[in-house]
C-alpha cells in the first residue's frame, strides 16, 4: 500500500519554525504518514526544531523545493548546484530521505522558446553531481514536471523521464503532479503507465488546487493507472489553503480555495485512502 502525505501548504502559506511545527502537528493528528516540507529557504530552516516536532507527531517528512531567483539551472548551474547542496544538508538534518519538486529550474523563468538540447544537457550534468551527493547522504531525489505557464523546461512526464534516464542515478526518480498533468498530458492513465519505471512520488492535486475530487481531474484514470503499475510509492495531498508570497506570482495563486484547511486535509486523506483501497494498490 502506498504511503499518504500532505503538503504543508494545506495548512500554512509560509514555512517558519512556528508555522512549520504547527503543520507537522496537524498532519500527525489527522493520521498522515508524512508531511511534505517546502524547503524554499534552507538558510532559515530550523532542522533541529522540526525534527523534534516530527518525532512528537509520530510522522516522517519529505522535502521539496523550487530553485530560487538567480539559480535557474540551465543558466546558472553552479548557483543551482550550491543551493541544492545546502538543501541536502537540511534534508539530512531534519531526518528526511527525500527531496523532490522543481530541483532543476526556477518557477516563472521563461525564455520565450522551447528548451534546447544544450539546456537539458546542463541539467543532466548538474543533477548527476547532486544525485551523487544525495546518495552519499542516503537521500532520494525526484524531478517534477510543471505546466507551461510556470516553466518551459519540463512540462510532461516523458520530458522528465528522459532526463532521469540520462542522468542514470539510482536515487533520481520522477515526481508527477495531477494538477500539471491536467494541463499538459493527453489523459492521465497512459502517461503514468509509461513512466512507471521511474515514478515513485505523486502530488494528488485538483484542477483548481482545492478539494480533491471536486474539480476536473479524471481520478478514475489516475487510479486505473496506479492499479495497472501496482504503485506503492508516495501519494501526497497538495492543496493550497494559504498562499505563499514567494510563489504567488509564479503559480498564479490569487485566492484561497473554498474549503478551510481542516476540510481539505480530512476529506483529502479520506479520498486518497478510499481511492487506493478501491484500486487495490499493493
Amino acid at each position: 500500500m502506498p504511503t499518504f502525505g500532505a503538503h504543508a501548504f494545506v495548512w500554512i502559506g509560509d514555512w517558519t519554525t512556528e508555522s512549520g511545527n504547527y503543520a507537522i502537528a496537524q498532519a500527525g493528528a489527522l493520521g498522515f504518514d508524512f508531511i511534505e516540507i517546502p524547503l524554499l529557504a534552507p538558510q532559515r530552516f530550523d532542522a533541529a526544531s522540526h525534527r523534534q516536532a516530527l518525532a512528537q507527531a509520530g510522522i516522517q517528512a519529505t522535502c521539496s523545493l523550487v530553485l530560487p531567483k538567480g539559480a535557474h539551472m540551465p543558466r546558472y548551474p553552479e548557483r543551482a548546484r550550491q543551493f541544492l547542496y545546502e538543501a541536502l544538508e537540511k534534508v539530512e538534518a531534519v531526518g528526511s530521505q527525500y527531496l523532490g519538486g522543481c530541483i532543476a529550474y526556477e518557477l516563472g523563468y521563461l525564455t520565450g522558446q522551447p528548451p534546447t538540447p544544450e539546456e537539458r544537457q546542463v541539467v543532466v550534468e548538474v543533477l548527476r553531481d547532486v544525485a551523487a551527493e544525495a546518495r552519499r547522504r542516503g537521500i532520494q531525489l525526484a524531478l517534477e514536471a510543471c505546466n507551461r505557464y510556470e516553466t518551459y523546461l519540463y512540462n510532461t512526464l516523458a520530458d522528465v523521464r528522459e532526463t532521469v534516464l540520462a542522468v542514470g542515478a539510482p536515487n533520481l526518480k520522477l515526481h508527477a503532479d495531477t494538477y500539471h498533468m491536467n494541463i499538459e498530458e493527453e489523459g492521465f492513465a497512459q502517461p503514468l503507465i509509461a513512466c512507471a519505471d521511474v515514478l515513485d512520488y505523486i502530488h494528488m492535486s485538483e484542477s483548481h488546487r482545492g478539494l480533491v475530487g471536486s474539480g476536473n481531474v479524471n481520478w478514475a484514470q489516475v487510479w486505473q493507472a496506479l492499479a495497472a503499475i501496482r504503485f506503492n510509492g508516495k501519494l501526497v495531498l497538495e492543496s493550497f489553503a494559504a498562499i505563499n508570497p514567494d510563489l504567488q506570482a509564479a503559480t498564479c495563486l490569487w485566492r484561497p480555495p473554498n474549503q478551510p484547511p481542516e476540510v481539505l486535509a480530512r476529506e483529502g486523506l479520506r479520498f486518497l485512502r478510499e481511492g487506493a483501497a478501491q484500486a487495490q494498490l499493493p
